[in-house]
């Protein structure tokens, strides 16, 4: 609860106060950091095993295109995030932050396990492909309620100076979670192929019973926030968030989804590059399981730097150069990686750390808090949700059309053109976006302008 003096201005908090908004920011860092962490090993193991193992397993009969359709799979969860968007979004800005990110997890969890039980098309013909599919959607509709949901909740926790690293906690923990979904699989690819794709594939998606169980304890700790607790005693919970949206935030609506394209680059490097570095470059597949696996963890620690940054010169500029570094490093990477020597890959492994690391953890650090600064408290995980789950619809399909555009040609230029195009988007998004780290966070989304903040 916010206080204020005779004079209107906001009162310095006891030190009881102080003490627990400084717990309630670090358990929201560390549970949006572990909760997302486990929640998108889940979701990732997926486009792992579809990059992988699901076309002989699951589309054999579609031929030359069974990779194509295998890849397609990972852009369905994208097609429900949206869904999973306007749902979670709507039951937490109406009902609380707590209660939604508790059952995205559950959803999650179970989905995930029982597409480890699915038996294989040679078992159970078109039936298997099926269940896949709708196994896979029920894991977008998770999702579209996690990311947005956590990162919603650990800025509003977080002191107003600081709101960019304790929020970037949130996207570290997802890719951490990507880390951990490549390389649960390196251990596997020891095994014999029979063993490997009658029953190794599985064990990470069984695993996800274990990962799920840990997530719910961490999530239970967790404490509605202070502003959200606030608009619900000054009554400015609105009944249909989605319509406020479009009637009071249409520019900051399209805005934010543009800005949130360059996502693409995340399935680009992790599931189309795994495929092609493997069957056109070459290159063995457990070495790009590595390669992913140790490029994402360099970012679990470069995206709170990055994130540190944005709160002492402002999203803007990080944001927007991060996309300059990305458009640069998807040709130079994408290039090494089309006509390199698979026996000496150590330019491919430069340029994708530069770009996984650098360029685009920049901008991937600052969204999950500039992205909801953007909104007012009362439409502020729809708004971060929907807008964020459109754009991701693009890079969820990013790795079949860029199969599609690289052709039995293997044209890595046409993917790169795409890639960089999708990202200039989101700089000029970004651009044409007001910057709000120096605005206080019962201000944000109100037209405040960007005042300077002092610590709380």
């Amino acid at each position: 609860m916010t206080m204020t003096n005779h004079s209107g201005r906001e009162a310095a908090p006891s030190p009881e106060l102080a003490e627990r908004r400084r717990k309630n920011a670090r358990n929201a860092a560390i549970s949006g950091f572990a909760g997302s962490a486990l929640e998108y090993y889940d979701f990732f193991i997926f486009a792992t095993a579809a990059a992988l193992y699901l076309q002989d397993l699951y589309f054999p009969g579609a031929g030359g295109s069974g990779q194509l359709f295998s890849l397609a799979t990972i852009g369905v969860a994208y097609v429900s995030r949206p869904l999973g968007a306007l749902l979670w979004g709507h039951l937490g800005d109406v009902f609380g932050r707590k209660k939604v990110l508790i059952a995205v997890l559950v959803l999650m969890g179970a989905s995930t396990f029982i597409i480890g039980l699915v038996p294989t098309y040679a078992q159970i013909g078109i039936w298997a492909p099926i269940i896949i599919v709708v196994l896979r959607l029920a894991q977008g509709l998770s999702a579209g309620g996690e990311s947005p949901g956590s990162s919603a909740l650990s800025m509003e926790h977080a002191p107003d100076h600081r709101r960019g690293f304790f929020t970037s906690w949130t996207m570290a923990g997802i890719t951490f979670g990507i880390v951990i979904s490549s390389a649960v699989f390196i251990p596997i690819q020891l095994l014999p192929d029979e063993a490997i794709m009658s029953w190794g594939w599985r064990l990470p998606f069984l695993l996800s019973a274990v990962v799920t169980v840990v997530a719910l304890i961490l999530r239970r700790t967790l404490d509605e926030p202070e502003v959200f607790a606030e608009t619900k005693e000054k009554n400015e919970v609105v009944k249909v968030p989605v319509f406020e949206l479009i009637r009071s935030h249409p520019r900051t609506v399209a805005l934010v989804t543009g800005m949130s394209l360059f996502t693409m680059v995340n399935t680009m490097v992790n599931v189309f590059t795994l495929s092609y570095g493997t069957d056109v470059s070459g290159i063995p597949r457990s070495e790009m399981l590595l390669f992913i696996s140790i490029a994402n963890l360099i970012a679990v620690f470069a995206l709170p730097m990055w994130a540190h940054l944005s709160d002492r010169f402002g999203r803007k500029p990080i944001f927007i150069l991060g996309v300059i570094a990305q458009i640069v490093l998807i040709f130079a990477f994408l290039g090494a990686l089309a006509n390199g020597d698979p026996e000496n890959t150590a330019v491919v492994w430069i340029l994708g750390m530069l770009l996984v690391a650098g360029g685009y953890s920049m901008s991937n650090s600052v969204y999950p808090a500039y992205f909801p600064e953007q909104f007012p408290a009362n439409v502020r995980y729809s708004g971060m949700a929907i807008c964020l789950m459109i754009g991701l619809l693009l890079a969820g399909f990013t790795p079949a059309i860029a199969e599609s555009l690289s052709g039995a040609a293997h044209n890595w230029v046409a993917v790169a053109v795409f890639s960089a195009g999708c990202v200039a988007v989101s700089g000029i998004c970004a651009f044409l976006s007001p910057e709000t780290s120096r605005t206080p966070t019962d201000k944000l989304g109100q037209g405040a302008g960007d005042r300077e903040v002092t610590p709380r």
